[in-house]
């Protein structure tokens, strides 16, 4: 009878470590805590120097990158979701002409602007997009009305349009996006096959003439919930061919978003980002070989889209609310703010 005492007692004292150490490994996997959020941002990668940016225009810079992440925080802040935040953040960023988004987005072969744009839910992992568009003030905003007001992921052209002005989304003349400098980077190379990204800045008669800026605008927020989601708004590229489509309105290549590993927004030459479906892979690498964000940042845009030639960078927040970028070009636009009080404004590398 004693004997098996001991042994009931020897029982219960192991099922009793074991539920100790499961407790300690599920409070390890929950890093994220209650009312914990942020949300990051991107302008635009490329040749940003600081040779090239003079202080009255790095001001300029930093303010409206300041506006755009302070409009995503204060949803954030109200108990607003993630989809929300990001929607925010970039609505003031394609209202800028700064940006190759909405107001300030380049021209294409044929003197006229066709924008692209997404969005995606880390939770449901739905997700909306549009291309080609060019009466659409904000794209971003029609990528949401697909997503949340249709069954299909992408729309282009004039169906995407018509489904915007259907709920109501801002319409405009194409007069409205015009802006004499990006009229000017046109004339340069039109009636050429040459395509010109957005930011490899150099000075003509003290005038900035940003060439080759990889000129996207994204964000990438995770709420009070856990939530993450994702967004993505060009221009595209000066120049480019009628019709040509990046990586941006590219669920998994220029924009995604998962709550089990993380949300990322795309800036660089665009097809190089689809040929490796860049944020995706990026996700892939996280959750299926274990490697932490800033090492699958790297793998992806130094190992794959820099061997094949391509430039730009990537933003990401993880699930753990902890923010990251990588980019293989000079320089990235780019900022972020959490509830923990602290946020930053960075253009240049580090380093340089």
């Amino acid at each position: 009878m004693k004997k098996i005492t001991f042994l009931f007692l020897t029982f219960l004292i192991l099922i009793s470590c074991n539920e100790v150490d499961s407790s300690k490994n599920t409070k390890k996997e929950t890093k994220k805590t209650l009312n914990t959020f942020a949300i990051v941002i991107h302008g635009g990668a490329g040749g940003i120097r600081r040779k090239y940016i003079n202080e009255e225009q790095q001001k300029a810079y930093t303010a409206k990158l300041q506006e755009a992440l302070d409009a995503g925080y204060a949803v954030l802040e109200k108990n607003g979701n993630s989809l929300d935040a990001v929607q925010a953040a970039i609505n003031v960023m394609e209202n800028s002409p700064l940006f190759n988004a909405g107001k300030g987005a380049v021209y294409n072969s044929e003197g006229n602007q066709e924008m692209d744009a997404s969005i995606m839910d880390g939770k449901t992992l739905n997700a909306g997009a549009v291309a080609g568009v060019n009466h659409i003030k904000n794209p971003i905003l029609a990528a949401r009305v697909v997503m949340d007001s249709s069954k299909h992921v992408l729309l282009s052209g004039k169906g995407a349009e018509i489904l915007a002005k259907k709920y109501g989304i801002e319409m405009v003349d194409s007069s409205y996006f015009f802006t004499q400098k990006r009229l000017n980077q046109l004339r340069k190379i039109q009636g050429t096959e040459k395509t010109q990204l957005d930011h490899t800045a150099f000075l003509i008669k003290n005038e900035l003439i940003d060439d080759h800026k990889y000129g996207t605008v994204g964000a990438v927020a995770i709420d009070k919930n856990g939530n993450i989601a994702a967004g993505t708004s060009t221009g595209g590229v000066t120049n480019k061919k009628y019709g040509r489509i990046g990586d941006s309105p590219i669920i998994g290549a220029g924009t995604y978003a998962n709550n089990l590993t993380c949300g990322i927004s795309c800036t660089g030459t665009g097809e190089y980002f689809m040929r490796t479906v860049a944020a995706h892979e990026v996700s892939n690498l996280i959750r299926y070989k274990g490697l932490s964000p800033d090492k699958a940042l790297h793998e992806v845009i130094f190992n794959q889209i820099g061997k094949l030639g391509g430039k730009g960078g990537m933003i990401l927040i993880d699930k753990n609310a902890d923010i990251f970028w990588d980019f293989n070009s000079n320089g990235m636009f780019r900022g972020y703010k959490k509830s923990n009080g602290e946020s930053k404004v960075l253009m240049f590398r580090t380093n340089k």
